[in-house]
């Protein structure tokens, strides 16, 4: 990994996390259109990338659609310097992110948070494939939740409360639910000790 793709990869995470105050502070001062462009500025080089990447694995290939989305809905903010195409980014983001969960559990298809499992263990038991489903759907019900509360907000809502929803509030959310699935996860399917060699023994 070269220097420069540390660098974007950095920036574009802190572009993603920042957005919500970067938005905030821009149109308190500045206009829809000159956001736009500078969030495109920063983000497009990662987003490309990590698109590239997504692309490439067949597992979690539909995710590469999220930073597609991203990029769409600010070239369409950028060009008609309307402020509403940013503050629905969030809630595309969450419709991309429903669509991609949500049709992988169509009959026959690997639930999305299996592909995910599968790629840390090939193998899965019955009961983790029940479990990869039933957490499918959880996070589904989180995109609905998530995106809605975003919609609303940038409807209704000042923008100091959007910056702080979206900003802050939501990845505290997704953290939580990571955290909760994780620490399930590892009380439901406890990993089997490992075996002890003649060398540990002696």
């Amino acid at each position: 990994m070269t220097a420069w793709t540390i660098f974007v990869r950095v920036l574009a995470a802190v572009a993603m996390v920042a957005y919500p105050v970067v938005v905030w502070l821009g149109m308190s001062s500045g206009s829809p259109r000159q956001i736009a462009i500078i969030l495109l500025a920063v983000m497009t080089p990662a987003v490309l990338m990590r698109s590239r990447r997504a692309g490439a694995s067949r597992h979690v290939r539909g995710l590469a659609a999220v930073p597609a989305t991203i990029l769409a809905v600010l070239v369409a903010a950028a060009l008609m310097d309307a402020a509403d195409y940013i503050l629905v980014t969030p809630v595309a983001a969450n419709a991309v992110l429903l669509l991609s969960f949500g049709l992988t559990l169509r009959a026959g298809s690997a639930p999305m948070i299996e592909r995910f499992a599968r790629l840390q263990e090939p193998t899965l038991s019955a009961a983790q494939r029940s479990w990869c489903r039933l957490w499918t759907k959880i996070w589904c019900a989180f995109f609905v939740s998530n995106g809605a509360t975003a919609a609303l907000l940038a409807a209704y809502a000042d923008l100091s409360w959007w910056a702080f929803y979206n900003g802050l509030l939501a990845y505290a959310l997704i953290g939580a639910l990571f955290a909760l699935e994780w620490s399930l996860r590892r009380r439901r399917f406890p990993k089997p000790p490992r075996p002890t060699t003649p060398d540990e023994t002696a």
